[in-house]
């Protein structure tokens, strides 16, 4: 069965899943409780809250343009910290989205109330089944249908914030600080919540059709449209409103447009509000559901979630799951407290990006190679890691300590589950090995493989005949200072054992072709070449000598390229010396040929580099 996902959201969808899951209870319910504890200084605690996630969006950014991959920021922390932080990452998201989804759907009631009297439960089941219904039949079809909501809700805000700036009484922003200068950052740690969008859009990073560019602009450009809305709609509802009442409205935006359009146009906002929770239910579904994916690919959950449906493309199992999961918290949970919990699990898991940059960019992992690299690092991501603490701590005692219980069951399922049959490679143990083990060999060589394949997937670059030479090319480490003739006898031994030549005569070769015209191409870099009389041979041996070859003329070569091949094979000759010498020309090989750890990562430096590729 095929397991790959379909690439179907542009950069519009990226937009609107990240808006759409940003616009809800953080813009149609939380304005009013949060005034009644921040005054109209709320306003600041809004854009606070906002401010406070450009550190980890630009973390996000990063990560997701490396690793394009179904499970989001639960991929990337795996693969940074291993498979036990992977474990409590992964159902940390998994749980916090469906929960945040969930409470959109009981979110419509408070609006709902005002259109019609149909039982709450009745819609929210209904409204759930029907987005798992939307789902399994593509995420393109998912994606558009979430255009469609966010758009008109971005058309009926303006339309709010339009009209309602003619009605606004300034007198009513003063005093500013009402409630202490205090209460503002208490308040923004309370509807940091309502960025919580972020994280979702991530998860669906490998069905973005051009996630290099789509992703970080998509969350950039939301994350500036939703601050921006979020302080205008809430500067008119304060404006407008009595500030007494106001404090206990849980319908805020829509009883604000009743004051200064009526009836019809509170109607009108409390179907965009209506809405919103809608699209907030259908990006959790979407989003959420692709966490047990990436988790079963990585044996943290049974291989049943893997299975992709064959004719759309997507991830029912999961989806069916997520739904079902939803539907148990609409009828028996308390979301209000769990919601809590779910808002301090986001904020670990934007600490955990920041952090996750911080340990791939210290890994020096020759295979990162992220399309988009966060500006001012580290020191925007440690004002990441400490912000999201600050606020952590502000979320109260009583729900760190569920938090805390909650990554303590996770902690259970990796101990009985997860231990005896996962096993990865993390940058956090590429780390460990620069600082404390460089004489041994700490890491396996799974997460350079990994990461130059995810390279490969998402550049859609060609595996041609060059590719396939250079990943059966055997690789010499030097440390010692050898002369050519040493260093041919070397390689000679090591292309007759793959070619079943003798070693003695592929030596002359070597040795006659160095006579008659220097293979030293430039400084530091030799491309040893010969033709043999045998047929299909092309092999090549990468090499790095760190204290230099002594090439004829006194000429010291710390990289070299050597080749054997069947003399039919000149035109395949020509072209891979060509394509060598176009790889080594890059600004940037020197530095990293010299700082790859591995054989794996000197590979990848050569796979991963730009080139045209030409070569079949």
């Amino acid at each position: 069965m095929d397991k790959k996902l379909k690439k179907g959201l542009s950069l519009l969808d990226v937009f609107c899943i990240a808006t759409g899951a940003m616009i809800s209870s953080g813009l149609f319910i939380l304005p009013g409780l949060a005034f009644a504890k921040a005054g109209p200084a709320v306003l600041l605690s809004y854009v606070i809250a906002g401010f406070l996630t450009i550190p980890t969006l630009l973390s996000m950014a990063e990560l997701t343009t490396a690793m394009p991959k179904a499970g989001g920021d639960y991929f990337y922390i795996m693969r940074g910290f291993g498979p036990l932080f992977g474990t409590i990452a992964g159902f940390s998201s998994w749980f916090s989205l469906s929960l945040k989804g969930a409470f959109a759907l009981i979110g419509m009631g408070a609006y709902l109330s005002i259109i019609t009297d149909l039982p709450l439960s009745i819609v929210a089941l209904l409204c759930c089944l029907f987005f798992v219904f939307l789902n399994l039949i593509g995420v393109r079809e998912a994606g558009r249908f979430q255009v469609v909501l966010v758009l008109g809700i971005l058309v009926a805000l303006f339309a709010y914030i339009v009209w309602g700036m003619k009605s606004v009484e300034v007198s009513k922003f003063t005093p500013f600080f009402s409630e202490g200068l205090g209460s503002v950052m208490a308040t923004a740690s309370f509807v940091f919540i309502s960025y919580g969008g972020l994280n979702k859009v991530v998860a669906l990073a490998e069905e973005t059709r051009n996630p290099a560019r789509n992703l970080p602009l998509g969350m950039i450009l939301s994350i500036l449209v939703v601050v921006t809305l979020y302080a205008l709609v809430i500067f008119v509802a304060i404006g407008v409103s009595d500030t007494e009442g106001l404090k206990q409205d849980l319908t805020p935006i829509s009883n604000s447009a009743g004051i200064f359009g009526g009836s019809i146009f509170k109607i009108i906002i409390s179907v965009a509000a209506f809405f919103a929770f809608i699209s907030t239910a259908n990006a959790g579904i979407m989003t959420a559901s692709r966490y047990p994916l990436s988790m079963s690919r990585d044996k943290i959950l049974p291989a049943s979630f893997q299975r992709v449906s064959s004719r759309f493309k997507t991830p029912y199992v999961s989806i069916v799951l997520t739904g079902a999961f939803m539907i148990l918290a609409i009828l028996f949970l308390k979301l209000e407290l769990l919601v809590k919990v779910a808002s301090s699990l986001l904020i670990i898991l934007f600490i955990f990006a920041n952090l996750t940059v911080i340990l791939f960019r210290e890994s020096k992992i020759s295979s990162y190679r992220p399309k988009f690299r966060s500006s001012y690092y580290p020191y925007m991501q440690v004002f990441g890691v400490l912000s999201g603490g600050f606020l952590l701590i502000e979320m109260g005692s009583f729900t760190v300590f569920l938090t805390i219980a909650f990554i303590f069951l996770g902690f259970i399922w990796y101990k009985i589950y997860v231990q005896k049959r996962a096993s990865q490679d993390s940058a956090l143990i590429h780390v460990l090995e620069r600082l404390v083990a460089k004489d041994r060999e700490l890491n396996s060589e799974d997460l350079l493989v990994e990461l130059k394949d995810i390279v490969f997937q998402r550049d859609d670059l060609v595996k041609d005949k060059f590719h396939h030479v250079i990943e059966e090319a055997q690789v010499l480490d030097l440390e010692e200072v050898l002369s050519a003739r040493v260093f041919f006898k070397e390689t000679s031994d090591v292309f007759a054992k793959e070619t079943g030549l003798k070693s003695q005569n592929l030596f002359e070769k070597f040795i006659w072709r160095e006579e008659a015209s220097s293979t030293v191409i430039k400084e530091g870099l030799a491309i040893p070449h010969i033709f043999v009389e045998k047929k299909g041979i092309f092999k090549i041996i990468l090499v790095r000598a760190k204290a230099g070859i002594v090439f004829p003329g006194d000429k010291v070569v710390h990289t070299a390229f050597v080749l054997v091949g069947s003399s039919g094979e000149r035109v395949l000759h020509l072209k891979i010396l060509a394509a060598i010498a176009q790889i080594t020309q890059s600004p940037n090989f020197d530095k990293m040929w010299k700082e790859a750890k591995n054989g794996q990562e000197l590979k990848s430096v050569v796979l991963l580099a730009e080139r045209k590729r030409e070569v079949r």
